[in-house]
């Protein structure tokens, strides 16, 4: 394809993957096997809030690896970006599962988060592969630690999410060390100060909205 065609893909892909209940995953869904609990409405709703937001930055994650795929340079970190949306493509299938057992819907900002990532992701590649793979280090760093906090609130009934999230942060904590195994290159403080406001922001908005 070329650059034209690329970019309508893109639109194309961000689309569905922001508004549409994407359900496609390869993997099995962590909280297949495990009864849904009777949990009682508020920790019902604190998980759907909690989970809307764990959808929001799997939209967003997809946004940042199209675009940083679509800019990188070299081929192997095409291809390694291209690998790890794929993989991300499955938390996204297991938040609109649990979103939906929830008997709830994702944010309304999805198509925003999506837009602004993939061109944070979009910038990154252009800058070079070494800091095009820092900021995957980076922001999966930061969403391990997202996960764990989350983790902390959920009711320990709660076994469906729970299971899920678990899984969630074992897969970003492996993208984040195979990113610095690649020579991803340390980001400056105050670009890591600026994606973690972004992230809180995203944060707080998608657990209301």
């Amino acid at each position: 394809m070329n650059f034209v065609d690329q970019i309508i893909s893109e639109i194309d892909k961000g689309i569905k993957f922001s508004l549409d209940n994407y359900q496609k995953e390869n993997r099995q869904y962590p909280a297949a096997d495990i009864n849904d609990d009777n949990l009682s409405e508020f920790d019902r709703n604190n998980s759907a809030n909690l989970m809307r937001v764990n959808h929001s930055g799997e939209v967003a994650a997809q946004g940042l690896y199209r675009g940083q795929a679509l800019t990188a340079r070299l081929e192997g970190t095409r291809e390694k970006m291209d690998h790890a949306a794929l993989e991300e493509l499955d938390h996204l299938s297991w938040c609109n599962k649990r979103l939906e057992e929830l008997n709830d819907k994702p944010s309304l900002l999805s198509p925003i988060w999506y837009g602004l990532s993939f061109g944070m992701g979009a910038i990154a590649g252009a800058a070079g592969d070494k800091w095009s793979l820092g900021f995957v280090h980076e922001t999966e760093e930061q969403v391990v630690t997202h996960l764990e906090g989350h983790l902390d609130k959920l009711s320990t009934e709660d076994k469906k999410t729970i299971a899920i999230l678990e899984q969630m942060r074992i897969d970003e904590a492996q993208h984040s060390q195979e990113a610095l195994e690649s020579g991803a290159e340390d980001l400056p403080e105050g670009i890591k100060k600026l994606m973690s406001v972004i992230a809180r922001v995203m944060t707080k908005s998608s657990y209301y909205i």
